[in-house]
């Protein structure tokens, strides 16, 4: 059983002792059952024969797009190699907020990786 917030991961190999703990949950709590897991915290979860197979794509994909870089065309080096760095002549950034977010998701991607 995993446990975050109000979301609550029942597994194991056996059916029945998950089925009559899961109806002894709800009979304890209003819950609803929503299947087989797909998607938690950011990671997709996909079954096959061989086992359970966990990724991120979704999730990187809404970083890149939520940070307007969907069109952007991938490159091995995203900046010139011995690039010197100078002062910003450009505006500030319109909402730092946004900026702390997007850093704090990629944080989280880089050391939750499955």
């Amino acid at each position: 059983m995993l446990v975050y917030v109000d979301d609550l991961i029942v597994g194991g190999n056996d059916s029945t002792a998950i089925q009559r703990f899961k109806s002894y949950l709800s009979q304890c709590f209003h819950m609803k059952d929503l299947g087989k897991l797909k998607y938690f915290l950011g990671v997709e979860v996909a079954r096959s024969q061989r086992g359970l197979f966990l990724c991120q794509r979704k999730y990187a994909l809404d970083i890149i797009t939520e940070a307007g870089l969907l069109g952007a065309k991938p490159v091995t080096t995203p900046m010139e190699q011995n690039h010197h760095l100078g002062l910003a002549k450009g505006p500030c950034l319109t909402s730092p907020d946004k900026y702390r977010q997007l850093v704090g998701r990629l944080i989280y991607l880089c050391f939750t990786r499955p």
